[in-house]
């Protein structure tokens, strides 16, 4: 049982026991430990993306972080900012262009990364769009362009694996994967009809949770290993699309104002995920409050505890695999 169990059981809201990104990196012992490592971070201007960071910088290992407004993510992250051992890298997740571009400017400084972590995204777009490519904007984000970026650095990745320290990639999730599993291939984008912002959003989490599930499965003998994360309910820009009577009553309920977190508290289960010793040469699992999440014992996509049924599904994984592959070009 994780040592953080106790802490989720009666949550008080934001600021209570429940713990921090800080505090896991303290309670893991690697403040300044991976001096001369290198870690990605998508997301990095608003929400837990700036505390995922800022617990990271404490590791003392080189930081690449990314975001779509770069003038956004420097003011944001200016208190930890520095600049010896931290870069900003332009990465507009809506344009595959802009994700092979980041990509070749990572690579162009560095031929390892140790840690990816795979954090931005969009939630519950009210009607459908489009991202630049021509794919469902929550799936394109959320999905395509992460499993394109990890594909563009995944060389990166394997070339820093050691017998002491696998690579990691960390992939942002949620709890709204309960909202259904992923549609057929030839119903990505809703072509069919029937969008719905949920319906949406879930597809593209569950999309989450197989992509690390499927770079388990396929790396993790070669010494790379990922985890799929549901932060917790935070009130970030991630719900910028949310009514704004809808965000008043979700505040209002007593069950919302215990179980959200603070950006701080959202961000712990990442890190955790990043570099707690259990997931060293370990993966392809759903974490929720810094531990493994159980199977659901009710489907509750907003504030429900556990994995649905879909979850772990090996074929559809490799269905969507194989899929991704062709849309993104590299097959």
């Amino acid at each position: 049982m994780s040592r953080y169990a106790a802490a989720h059981e009666d949550p008080q809201g934001p600021g209570d026991a429940r713990p921090t990104a800080l505090q896991i990196i303290k309670d893991e012992g690697v403040e300044g430990k991976l001096k001369g490592k290198v870690i990605v971070i998508t997301g990095t201007s608003s929400g837990i993306g700036i505390e995922t960071a800022r617990a990271l910088a404490e590791t003392g290992a080189k930081l690449f972080l990314t975001a779509r407004n770069l003038d956004k993510a420097k003011k944001a992250c200016a208190e930890f900012f520095d600049a010896s051992r931290m870069e900003f890298i332009e990465l507009d997740l809506t344009s595959f262009d802009s994700v092979r571009a980041a990509a070749k400017s990572i690579l162009d400084k560095t031929d390892k990364i140790n840690i990816l972590v795979e954090n931005a995204g969009c939630m519950a777009v009210p009607e459908l769009e489009l991202t630049k490519d021509g794919h469902e904007m929550q799936f394109g984000v959320n999905y395509l362009a992460h499993f394109l970026f990890f594909e563009l650095l995944k060389p990166a990745l394997l070339a820093a694996v050691t017998p002491e320290l696998n690579s990691r990639v960390v992939v942002l999730s949620s709890s709204a994967h309960q909202h259904g599993g992923i549609n057929e291939s030839d119903n990505y984008n809703f072509q069919k009809g029937g969008y719905d912002p949920w319906r949406s959003y879930g597809q593209s989490k569950t999309a989450d949770i197989y992509l690390a599930n499927e770079i388990d499965r396929r790396y993790g003998s070669r010494g790379l290993h990922a985890t799929s994360v549901h932060p917790g309910g935070i009130m970030t820009e991630l719900s910028r699309y949310i009514p704004p009577e809808v965000l008043q009553t979700l505040a209002s309920s007593d069950v919302a104002k215990k179980m959200i977190k603070s950006p701080e508290q959202g961000a712990a289960t990442t890190v955790w995920a990043a570099i707690g010793k259990q997931w060293e040469k370990a993966g392809g699992k759903y974490l929720e409050n810094c531990q493994e999440a159980p199977p659901a014992k009710q489907i509750d996509p907003h504030f429900g505890k556990g994995y649905a049924p879909h979850a772990y599904d090996p074929e559809r994984e490799a269905r969507l695999w194989k899929d991704a592959l062709k849309i993104v070009g590299l097959a």
